[in-house]
């Protein structure tokens, strides 16, 4: 049974014109999308900037609503529920955005930026019990532990996505949208980034959707990779078939905007 289904998901933008800002049309972002991912694949979701990707996710994750379809999480619909009713699920569901400045609080420490999930899901725990927590968080990302009393500012571009991946994995998540999470980083880190990911992955059995732009790192984690572009899925293949043998014209075009080494 797959972890996450996406069955004829459409998220549309209405337009609106004219003097009295009357709806013209929309914006069709995601157009009729299905897909599945199994428990503990990667599937990758490639595109061009605008293809309709983030929307993807941020719809998943119900931080944009829906026009139409359904999206199940372990057999169920989580669309129709209301806030209330999604809100214990989202212990299952993370997500690891694609700024790691910009997604972390300037004002709080580390500290408190990956323990504030565990305050919310796991009441319970006790100060000394979330600061262990935390300190075991670091290790798995390789922080040293010793860096939770310090703030965002203080630290670089891949370690503070590695500090965005310890806050995705406090909660013990089934499954994490990874939207573009390496592509403001430099290629040398970005690699540090895919293999931690690809680790953490085998150690613990969640499953990614791994949004990007970039074919080489989509091949390099995925084990199943969807091609967008408009709103819409327009290739859906094992990542080696995608890349020995694409079929829709927009695919080839993509892999041969690929750099090639000389």
């Amino acid at each position: 049974m797959p972890i996450l289904e996406v069955k004829d998901l459409r998220t549309w933008f209405p337009v609106h014109g004219g003097v009295f800002r009357r709806k013209t049309g929309d914006i069709r972002a995601v157009d009729g999308v299905s897909f599945s991912v199994e428990p503990g694949q990667t599937v990758g979701l490639v595109g061009e900037s605008g293809s309709g990707k983030t929307t993807i996710g941020r719809t998943i994750l119900k931080l944009q609503p829906a026009t139409s379809g359904s999206v199940e999480f372990n057999g169920r619909d989580i669309l129709p529920m209301s806030e209330r009713e999604f809100r214990p699920m989202r212990r299952e569901i993370q997500m690891i955005f694609q700024d790691p400045f910009g997604s972390l609080n300037p004002r709080f420490t580390i500290a408190e930026i990956v323990s504030e999930a565990l305050e919310i899901h796991f009441p319970k725990l006790s100060r000394g019990d979330r600061r262990d927590r935390v300190a075991e968080l670091l290790r798995m990302v390789g922080l040293n532990p010793e860096m939770m009393s310090r703030y965002p500012h203080e630290f670089s571009g891949g370690q503070r996505q590695r500090i965005g991946i310890a806050r995705a994995l406090a909660v013990e998540p089934r499954f994490i949208v990874c939207d573009e999470p390496v592509s403001a980083l430099d290629v040398s880190v970005q690699a540090q980034i895919v293999n931690l990911l690809q680790d953490l992955q085998e150690q613990l059995g969640i499953a990614y959707l791994f949004i990007a732009h970039d074919l080489a790192v989509v091949e390099h984690i995925s084990d199943h990779v969807l091609v967008m572009h408009r709103g819409k899925i327009v290739e859906s293949a094992p990542a080696e078939a995608i890349y020995s043998d694409p079929q829709d014209d927009y695919t080839k075009s993509l892999l041969a905007a690929v750099p090639q080494l000389a």
